[in-house]
């Protein structure tokens, strides 16, 4: 069996099959917080999930917010620059971590 199958996307709803109450209420705060303008603008909403789909390596947010990014507005420049801020936050998360090992570094008297 291949892991990611982009046909999977379309059977997302089917994790509700056995707590149902449970995706209902994902689904009403999903589509609230995603699906309708409000200080954001969907387009907005759309580039902000496409950077993070790709920040937390989600193939499945991948496709479904690329679409939603040309659906909503956005041409291929914004979408990259979106991916390129969270890539660099990512590398700045990981770098300022650091200073932890720098403190370590101290106290060992190694800096």
């Amino acid at each position: 069996m291949n892991y990611f199958d982009s046909k999977d996307l379309a059977r997302f709803a089917e994790v509700g099959t056995f707590r149902k109450e449970l995706m209902d209420k994902f689904f009403e705060y999903y589509g609230k917080v995603t699906g309708e303008d409000g200080a954001l603008t969907k387009r907005e909403k759309s580039l902000i999930a496409l950077a993070v789909a790709h920040t937390l390596k989600c193939p499945y947010c991948i496709d479904a917010y690329t679409t939603t990014c040309l659906e909503t507005g956005s041409n291929p420049d914004q979408m990259t620059e979106a991916i390129h801020v969270a890539a660099s936050m990512a590398a700045g998360i990981i770098l300022v971590h650091g200073t932890q090992m720098l403190g370590h570094l101290e106290q060992a008297g190694a800096a």
